[in-house]
């Protein structure tokens, strides 16, 4: 290849790659995990009727991963991120021939909302599913998979709860 052929593809990829990024840009795409909350939620308290469970930190965690101060107390002109409710519940799709369960849905529903002052307060629901199978010859590896599957789900849960905070209207 000659100098000008190498100087003329150089060109046109630099430009593809210049185009693509302005496209994206403008378009305004976003690394996932880069939620881009709203100015007056980047201090938040977040209250739960389980203040140490899985569900409440992963919220936490992933608020302070976004450069978003977490308050210990509640105070006025902050607006509070209260989860009311999560609750995991299972439900048999199939049976083996003896009986016994070979698998079942998992649903994970959560309730919350987000308090602002002098606003009504905005509540929100969602669920996650998953399926689930049953392996009696395997008690113990199926339990620490059914273990695993809760965390997942509760972390796709905090990181829902974030997407919806960045999209809230005030």
């Amino acid at each position: 290849m000659t100098k000008i052929a190498v100087f003329t593809k150089w060109i046109k990829v630099s430009v593809s790659v210049l185009l693509t990024a302005s496209f994206l840009t403008g378009c305004g795409f976003h690394l996932r995990g880069d939620y881009l909350l709203p100015d007056e939620m980047q201090t938040l308290y977040v209250s739960s009727q389980d203040p140490h469970g899985e569900l409440t930190r992963f919220v936490k965690s992933n608020l302070k991963d976004n450069d978003v101060k977490v308050l210990n107390k509640s105070s006025t002109n902050i607006p509070e991120l209260r989860i009311l409710k999560d609750s995991l519940n299972r439900r048999t799709l199939s049976l083996f021939e003896n009986g016994q369960v070979a698998e079942y849905e998992l649903t994970y529903s959560v309730r919350y909302e987000i308090r602002f002052e002098n606003t009504d307060n905005q509540h929100h629901s969602f669920e996650i599913t998953r399926n689930y199978q049953e392996d009696p010859d395997r008690a113990l590896a199926k339990t620490r998979e059914l273990s695993l599957l809760r965390k997942e789900m509760r972390i796709e849960a905090a990181n829902t709860i974030l997407r919806n905070l960045a999209t809230t209207e005030l």
